[in-house]
């Protein structure tokens, strides 16, 4: 299966929970399955969200255990701390109760609905499912009252901080087995996940939150992922041997002599027919626009 099948795939998953259902709704048709894909979405970087509600189910940092999920579903690549290209997407997770995890993800709903509709694919694909285009508001509503063992992630662009697509997971009991040698088996073991109840359930929210952002990630297409290239600064060439002048001025006290084929750096203050300037070394003062080219 290709990126774009499985792109499509996706979509038409996340439709079909749009017009009938939350994930935890969807989970209870049978035991949750990591999605998986061909090819990767881009690389990604993990990070901790606000909402660290797994501190109070006895549990540490689920970094390790969603990096695992990651890497096992081959959706996304894993960045490279030490490499020098920056992650073209942060994953931020969150963690608690329902409601906690509602209120963590409320904001990012707007903006994850829209980049769906933006990505072109909701209007393709959510034809296809009857009553789902009246139900794109569903999304991120979790319903009911019971408290649960829920989380939460969200696609954030490093360029501007707002969150791309989001997804949730509720869980009211475990359906997982914890046994075998996958890479999310043992990211919860190390994660110190699979040793408790709690753990367990909030492994699967994880895995169903993951799922759900997977079934978006035809949205990410159309996302600017790395920042603009940095203009080259301006630069002037000394034309003549000259001066550089401690102010805006001749009579001023010299700071230094330039060459004629120094390069100098203007820092953007202009004054008559002197502008500010720097040198390589750093050092700054005026100089004449006359004596420049």
């Amino acid at each position: 299966m290709t990126k774009s099948q499985f792109i499509s795939t996706s979509a038409i998953t996340f439709a079909t929970m749009l017009a009938f259902g939350s994930p935890a709704q969807a989970a209870k048709q049978g035991a949750v399955e990591l999605a998986q894909c061909d090819s990767s979405h881009g690389t990604i970087a993990v990070v901790e969200g606000d909402t660290q509600g797994w501190s109070k189910f006895g549990l540490g940092s689920p970094r390790e255990l969603v990096t695992a999920i990651v890497r096992q579903s081959g959706c996304f690549a894993i960045h490279n701390a030490a490499s020098a290209t920056p992650a073209d997407f942060l994953v931020n997770v969150i963690a608690g109760d329902k409601e906690e995890v509602d209120q963590g993800i409320q904001a990012a709903k707007g903006l994850a609905t829209d980049a769906f509709v933006r990505s072109g694919a909701a209007g393709q694909i959510l034809g296809r499912v009857p009553g789902a285009g009246a139900l794109m508001g569903m999304f991120g509503g979790l319903g009911g009252k019971k408290k649960v063992v829920a989380a939460g992630i969200r696609v954030v662009s490093p360029i501007n901080g707002q969150t791309i697509i989001a997804g949730t997971g509720e869980v009211k009991k475990s359906t997982l087995s914890f046994a075998g040698g996958t890479p999310w088996v043992a990211g919860a073991n190390t994660a110190g996940y699979a040793e408790s109840k709690n753990g367990k359930m909030l492994t699967e929210a994880f895995i169903i939150a993951y799922n759900s952002v997977v079934s978006q990630a035809g949205a990410l297409s159309a996302v600017q992922t790395t920042a603009p290239a940095p203009q080259a600064s301006p630069t002037y060439t000394v034309a003549i041997d000259t001066n550089l002048y401690a102010s805006a001025d001749k009579n001023a006290e010299m700071v230094r002599a330039l060459r004629a084929e120094t390069e100098l750096t203007p820092t953007g203050s202009k004054a008559g027919l002197f502008v500010e300037v720097s040198d390589n070394y750093g050092t700054k003062g005026w100089v004449s626009v006359e004596d420049l080219r």
